[in-house]
């Protein structure tokens, strides 16, 4: 099975990235063999900065998505949102990838469930 999680919102000020990165950790836990892939759009593409201090009151982002990227998942980073932000030239979170609105496309297509935060 294949699941997509995409995410808009920023890593800290609301809880949507902790709580999509909790369900993606969470499917890779309880579903051995699942494909997890988390797309970062908009203002999301900052939760795979890396060395960000976390805010008191939030979970460390980077852990999560470390934690993701260790059990095999895939964290994709839409290009053109993190250009529009100056950040297409930084070093994102290791394991983390630059891609293309085509590559969300084809995971759209090909995954069997899709969830948006």
């Amino acid at each position: 099975m294949k699941v997509l999680i995409i995410i808009n919102d920023a890593p800290y000020g609301t809880e949507k990235a902790y709580n999509a990165l909790r369900l993606a950790l969470q499917i890779q836990k309880d579903y051995d063999g699942t494909v997890v892939t988390v797309f970062l759009m908009a203002d999301a593409v900052g939760c795979a900065i890396p060395n960000q201090i976390t805010p008191e009151g939030y979970y460390n982002i980077e852990r999560m998505i470390k934690g993701l990227v260790t059990k095999k998942g895939k964290i994709k980073i839409c290009t053109s949102c993190a250009e529009t932000r100056g950040l297409k030239e930084m070093k994102f979170v290791e394991g983390s990838e630059l891609v293309t609105m085509k590559a969300l496309t084809q995971l759209t297509m090909e995954s069997d469930k899709v969830v948006t935060f």
